[in-house]
């Protein structure tokens, strides 16, 4: 077999990023696009030793697990890598992706482990409350949004997801008509040159309340007032702001926010507790699946009122308002300093008084305190819960849980891998898994959010 030979196989597994996986004489290939079950011809576009890479070419015979995708632009996109595969098989596609991890890369034995089955939703699609829109110009030099396409800043034009909600649609029509009427130039990522980068669009569920945030590559906005008229028709605006980021990198938000119309903040809920959001703050994209993650991540805790919790990566403080209801203290770390303003803010607004929170990074601030008061003291954690980034947590900050012995620890985790490296240090070093949830917060991706809780070995495991 050589590059650009036409091969024909049976899709019998699906790889880490939704691509099926089949094999021939021996040799596994990875096709995009590509569903457990289908039988494809593809072309090879790359070769390894022992595997490959492959393009689709053609489906002979759909699996009995393939659907008629909703969007029509979901393999130019890339954003919904699984669109196309029945909603229980994309449910078991992730529950077996967590467990492959934990088996493989965190060598762990989950004979004995409560693995429960993943937490799906009703109404997998619309679900997402927040949608950043690239702008850039159209074939023709207009204005135009999308999405970039997988693996590349090229931008593919999407006039609707049908992840996010419904009103994103009207807002960029706005938006974009606003700048073709008065000349206002989309960025150019090549040249530097050009206003208008993205559009960041939140809505509050609960509240029905909209935010619209235009991210410039400029200090000023030319013919704001035309703009916010426009978007101060649409039902639910309270919120029209600006975020200036003039870098030429990858990153979508400037440092700050400045408010054109309406209030600084939108309010929305999760269970019983109220939130402010602003355009800068973190806060979950999915808030039906995001109160069901937050109730598991209580279970886990079994909390009873007497125990002080440390909730670490604590954003705006969600994990730790959550916990303060049930806890007797709760003591929230976050390195973002707009973040940790956030989470004070949203203390006072829900009147929670038995939380506090720290600036600084967790890798830092909990071994800090570790080194500094003795185990009897009152801050003294019964229950650590850590809710990392994609690059899960720093080696001396799992050191420092692991000496802190903990009753309990409830590790929160959007990327399997990392989260499995991360068990395996903390299991080899006196703790033992106990209980595994996955939750499906990303609804059509690859990605999954997974619940772990940890405690210290029994003794007749060690």
């Amino acid at each position: 077999m050589k590059k650009n030979d036409e091969i024909e196989l049976l899709i019998e597994d699906m790889g880490a990023d939704g691509s099926g996986v089949g094999r021939v004489d021996g040799m596994a290939f990875f096709v995009k696009d590509a569903l457990v079950g289908d039988r494809v011809r593809a072309k090879i576009v790359k070769l390894k030793k022992t595997y490959g890479f492959a393009r689709l070419l053609e489906v002979t015979q759909p699996s009995a697990y393939r659907v008629e995708p909703r969007c029509p632009l979901h393999r130019k996109c890339g954003g919904c890598q699984l669109q196309a595969l029945s909603y229980e098989k994309q449910l078991e596609y992730k529950e077996r992706k967590v467990r492959e991890n934990l088996e493989r890369i965190g060598g762990l034995d989950l004979d004995g482990v409560t693995i429960e089955p993943a937490i799906g939703m009703a109404e997998p699609y619309r679900y997402r409350n927040k949608a950043q829109f690239p702008v850039g110009a159209d074939k023709d030099g207009n204005a135009a949004a999308g999405f970039y396409a997988a693996r590349t800043h090229s931008m593919v034009p999407v006039d609707d997801c049908c992840l996010g909600v419904v009103q994103n649609k009207e807002v960029m029509r706005r938006v974009l008509s606003w700048m073709r009427q008065y000349g206002i130039a989309p960025y150019d990522e090549r040249t530097g040159s050009g206003l208008v980068r993205h559009v960041l669009i939140r809505y509050a569920f609960r509240t029905k309340q909209l935010m619209v945030c235009l991210v410039l590559n400029g200090k000023k906005l030319p013919q704001a007032d035309a703009l916010i008229r426009g978007l101060a028709e649409i039902a639910g605006i309270a919120n029209i702001s600006i975020s200036i980021n003039q870098q030429q990198n990858n990153v979508i938000m400037g440092d700050t926010s400045q408010t054109l119309w309406g209030q600084d903040y939108i309010e929305d809920w999760i269970g019983d507790i109220k939130f402010q959001i602003s355009p800068l703050s973190f806060y979950q994209v999915n808030p039906i699946q995001t109160e069901a993650l937050y109730g598991k991540v209580l279970e886990y805790a079994q909390l009873s009122g007497t125990e002080v919790v440390w909730d670490l990566y604590c954003g705006i403080g969600t994990i730790s308002l959550f916990m303060a209801q049930r806890a007797k203290q709760v003591y929230g770390v976050e390195v973002v300093p707009q973040a940790v303003a956030d989470a004070k803010r949203n203390a006072a607004l829900n009147h929670i008084a038995n939380v506090e929170f720290f600036e600084g990074r967790a890798e830092e601030i909990l071994p800090s305190y570790y080194e500094s008061n003795h185990p009897d003291d009152a801050q003294h954690p019964q229950v650590i819960v850590v809710d990392p980034p994609r690059k899960g947590c720093q080696q001396s900050l799992l050191d420092t849980i692991v000496r802190v012995q903990p009753q309990r620890v409830v590790y929160v985790s959007c990327d399997p891998a990392t989260l499995a490296r991360d068990l395996k240090y903390l299991c080899g070093h006196g703790l033992e898994v106990r209980n595994v949830q996955a939750v499906d917060v990303f609804c059509q991706t690859v990605h999954v959010e997974t619940i772990v809780l940890l405690s210290h070995k029994s003794p007749d495991s060690v």
